[in-house]
């Protein structure tokens, strides 16, 4: 394994199975992005989601997928060059994976791939405890999951962030308040009822506390895009934190934090979770 790679999972201190998974797939995540600015994506694209909120912004949770969206619709976007760029920048720092275009069921506007490398042996290669490499499976894996939106929706702004790992290198991301607003997007149009995604509730809670508003023009286009807010009228603060209410009285709060758990490395964080925090939380929303 690159030194590069050895020293970047020092700087995690593991000392458990899960720890040890969480830092390798985070730093994967970061050999994709180095992958994808050589391959010019960021000319093209931006980076968004949970995934970009914990390696630009510092948000203190683990995140398993890649989320990005073109800069503008584009009907001809073919997403298989940027995989192999990924796969040629991961195995130059030493891993060993196979990224494949993730076929879809039903046609949409998102173009997917999947990083897949056997954890084992990278538990091997990085020298982690023989207690953990012992406990893991041979056959387990390391999955990170690309989505790349071809449509998305308008009204957004991006920003250039600098990266020092694995080099210094560039990435193009969505602003926070877009971020905040997609984020909101998610957890109001998500259909799951037994798969809570208490990421979402956990990112909702973050973006509250370091005080960033609601970019509403991007908010609406997005819940007008995925249909959950048709009227004439614009999506007013009024009408949102409505909504937020509303979605925070059917979560299951147990549920949220089971999803939650394996993300975060002190369970304490989330000991004060319940249904009358959020609505408090409603109650502190900025707005752009």
């Amino acid at each position: 394994m690159d030194e590069v790679i050895l020293s970047m999972l020092d700087q995690y201190q593991c000392k458990t199975d899960n720890e040890y998974e969480n830092a390798l797939k985070q730093i994967m995540q970061q050999v994709a992005l180095l992958g994808l600015w050589r391959a010019k994506f960021f000319e093209h694209g931006a980076f968004y989601g949970g995934t970009s909120l914990r390696i630009l912004y510092k948000l203190d949770r683990f995140s398993e997928d890649l989320d990005f969206s073109l800069l503008k619709k584009s009907l001809n976007f073919e997403i298989d060059g940027y995989l192999s760029s990924i796969q040629a920048e991961l195995e130059a720092f030493g891993f060993s994976t196979e990224v494949v275009v993730k076929e879809k069921n039903i046609e949409t506007n998102i173009q997917s791939g999947l990083v897949k490398a056997n954890s084992q042996l990278h538990l091997l290669r990085v020298s982690a405890p023989p207690a953990i490499q012992q406990r893991c499976h041979s056959k387990k894996q390391l999955k990170i999951k690309l989505d790349i939106d071809t449509n998305p929706p308008d009204n957004f702004k991006t920003e250039t962030k600098t990266l020092l790992q694995p080099i210094p290198f560039w990435v193009k991301t969505y602003c926070l308040p877009d971020l905040f607003a997609g984020k909101i997007s998610a957890l109001l149009c998500r259909q799951w009822q037994l798969r809570v995604k208490g990421r979402d509730w956990y990112d909702f809670l973050w973006f509250i506390q370091n005080r960033v508003p609601v970019h509403m023009k991007h908010l609406e286009a997005r819940l007008r895009f995925f249909q959950f807010y048709t009227s004439a009228e614009p999506l007013s603060e009024s009408k949102l934190k409505l909504f937020i209410d509303e979605k925070i009285d059917t979560i299951n709060i147990d549920l949220a934090k089971q999803d939650i758990n394996k993300f975060i490395k002190n369970p304490s964080r989330i000991d004060g979770w319940s249904r009358d925090v959020f609505h408090a939380a409603v109650g502190e929303l900025m707005f752009s």
